[in-house]
Order: structure tokens, then C-alpha cells, then sequence
């Protein structure tokens, strides 16, 4: 009996290496300088081309200002629209001043080493990327010769291959996207006649439904509840993603000139931040940072959660904690301030030109 146990003990030790060396070969553990961290999208100067990726770890706060750059020693040459990443695998959205020369530029997720290239015609005015599988679906503008948006799309790019398997016609200017359970909701960014909420089925990759709404539509993300949460012009609607049908209206105050941005939400899926932005006589932005829970009734305007004008925003799902981009102008560094739960600062940390978005890793 005791040598029954022993053969038991022996073989689950055993069975227990195995198993253990068997994860470690099928799942190693990432290698590379930027294997936990948080990444900043950067724009730079729009006519300069000078955009970038910066990064830091979450304990330091100083950044390389540009992690494409050291590790490939050239530039991007364009403003980095979006980062995100999947698996072993980066893509950095491009947008350059010269026609033609727009890019997805993928690189390897923890080395930021380039890893090639999808250029013009397949790639032109990107604005966001998301990652479904093993696809990415980037919102473009299209060429936009006439700057009336009629050209715009949604690239459908399968990232075995590297190539764009599709292009889905969204005119109007397509940019925010929100994934949720099959579909693909795209908000579209003019401030005319393109207020539509377009929902794409990414098994067929086809357009199934065209919801039109008052204002510019930017889907934000959906909640604890599984809502999707949807801003159209000065109001944020709670929008059940099965019957598509609107269940809930929040008004974001009553001035049509204020424009509400850069939302995002927290980790608990409870609470939606955004900067609600207005312009001087010169076109600067300002504004004020603010938020709401999703079982509010109404968005109060006369407490700012932060008194302050940001140009993105995201929490860090790690951390909890709420990255703020901030541009001083866009002819120098920006930063990325971190702020608690309650509103106060823990410190900021310098980063590109016109940071305006986050990834965490």
C-alpha cells in the first residue's frame, strides 16, 4: 500500500513537470526591452511628419520618446493615429501630410522591431484600429481629395498574411470603433450629414444596420451591463446592442459649440470620463474634464471630476489609474499625467508631441 502511494506521488510529480514543462513551450514568456509597459500614441506636427511611439514602465517616470526610432533607428515618418497589439504582434497606425504615404507599420510586440508594411491604396487617412481574432479592422478616411469624407472605409486586415482581405464603404468619415459580441460599431467624425452609427457583422464582414442620430457619433464602450454606450453630438446614449434600439439619453449640457471627447471608461465598466472641449477666438481648445455612471439619469456640468483640458484619455486596467494626454503646443513635448480615483495627481511624465492615446501592456 505505502509503495501504491509512492508510485502515485512519483507519477504526479511526474505528470506535474510535464505539464508544467509543456506550458512553458507552448506559452513562453515574452522577451523584449518593452514587455511591461505603457505606450503613448504621439501625432507630432502634422506638415512635419514627426510622430511617434513613446514608452515607459509604470514605475519610472521618464520615457523613451520614441520606441520605433531606437529600435529600428529610423522614424515613422508620419503622426501615429493608434497603437494597439495582439498576441506577438504591434500595429502602429500613420498618418502622413503627403498623399499616398499613409501606412499600417506592424511591428513585434516587445522588441518594437518593424515587421513590415501596408501602404497606400489599401491604407489611406487612418484614424483607430481593432483587433477581432485575427483580424484588424482600421477606420480610413480615404483619400478625401474634397475633404467631404465621401471615400471613407473600414479595412479588414487578416494578420496571418498581413494584407487587406476587404475594404467595408463607410463614408462620412469613419473613425471610433467599438467591438461587442459579433459586431462592429463605427462612429463617424463630420459635422454634416455624416450622423450615423453603422454596425458591421465581422463573421460576414458586411454592413447590417445604418442608425442615423443628431451629431457626430462616437461609440465609447460597453458597460458593466453589456450596453453600448454611443456619444452623438451633445448627448451619450445607452444603446442595447442586440435590438440596437436606444434605452437611455443623457444630455451632455445644452451648448452645441462644447464638444464632448476623448472618452473612455473605467475598469469596472461603471463610469464613463470625458473632456468636454470649446474653442477660443483662435481655434485653441480648452475645456474640462468630467464623468458620470452608467445608472445616472443626467450628466452634471457643474462639477468637473478634473478642471482641466486633456487631448486623451484611458485608465490603466492594471493600475486603475486615469492617463491624461496633454499638448502644450504642437511644436514640443507633450505628457502623461496620472491621476487616482479621487482626482488628485501622482505625478506626469514627458513623452512626444500631441500625445492623444494609451496602451497598456
Amino acid at each position: 500500500m505505502k509503495m501504491k502511494r509512492q508510485l502515485a506521488s512519483s507519477l504526479a510529480v511526474v505528470f506535474s513537470t510535464l505539464a508544467v514543462w509543456s506550458c512553458n513551450q507552448s506559452d513562453p514568456a515574452p522577451k523584449g526591452d518593452y514587455v511591461s509597459g505603457v505606450f503613448v500614441s504621439n501625432l507630432g506636427n502634422f506638415l512635419q511628419n514627426n510622430g511617434g511611439v513613446s514608452y515607459f514602465a509604470r514605475e519610472n517616470n521618464t520615457a523613451t520618446a520614441d520606441v520605433f526610432a531606437a529600435a529600428n533607428g529610423t522614424a515613422l515618418k508620419g503622426g501615429v493615429q493608434d497603437y494597439t497589439a495582439s498576441e506577438q504582434q504591434g500595429i502602429i497606425l500613420v498618418d502622413n501630410s503627403v498623399a499616398g504615404q499613409d501606412k499600417v507599420q506592424f511591428v513585434e510586440r516587445y522588441t518594437f522591431k518593424d515587421e513590415g508594411t501596408i501602404g497606400a491604396p489599401d491604407i489611406e487617412n487612418p484614424r483607430e484600429v481593432v483587433i477581432v481574432g485575427r483580424k484588424a479592422y482600421v477606420s480610413c478616411w480615404g483619400t478625401n481629395p474634397d475633404y467631404k469624407y465621401s471615400t471613407g472605409y473600414i479595412a479588414v486586415i487578416d494578420l496571418t498574411t498581413k494584407k487587406v482581405t476587404k475594404k467595408i464603404d463607410i463614408a462620412k468619415g469613419p473613425e471610433n470603433l467599438v467591438y461587442n459580441a459579433g459586431k462592429l460599431f463605427v462612429g463617424t467624425t463630420t459635422y454634416t450629414d455624416g450622423n450615423i452609427l453603422t454596425v458591421i457583422n465581422t463573421n460576414t464582414d458586411a454592413v447590417t444596420q445604418s442608425i442615423p442620430m443628431e451629431g457626430v457619433v462616437t461609440p465609447i464602450g460597453v458597460d458593466a451591463n453589456g450596453k453600448v454606450w454611443v456619444n452623438a453630438g451633445i448627448k451619450a446614449l445607452r444603446v442595447n446592442p442586440e435590438s440596437l434600439v436606444t434605452e437611455a439619453t443623457l444630455a451632455i449640457g445644452t451648448d452645441a459649440t462644447k464638444v464632448p471627447e476623448s472618452f473612455t471608461m473605467s475598469n469596472d465598466m461603471k463610469t464613463i470620463y470625458f473632456v468636454l472641449t470649446a474653442y477660443d477666438a483662435n481655434f485653441n481648445p480648452f475645456g474640462k474634464t468630467y464623468k458620470f455612471n452608467i445608472t445616472d439619469s443626467q450628466i452634471d456640468l457643474n462639477k468637473p471630476f478634473i478642471s482641466r483640458y486633456f487631448t486623451g484619455l484611458t485608465i490603466d486596467p492594471t493600475q486603475g489609474l486615469l492617463y491624461a494626454a496633454v499638448t502644450p503646443s504642437s511644436t514640443q513635448a507633450g505628457y502623461a499625467v496620472r491621476y487616482r480615483g479621487d482626482g488628485n495627481v501622482v505625478d506626469s511624465i514627458k513623452v512626444g508631441i500631441s500625445p492623444n492615446g494609451f496602451f497598456f501592456q
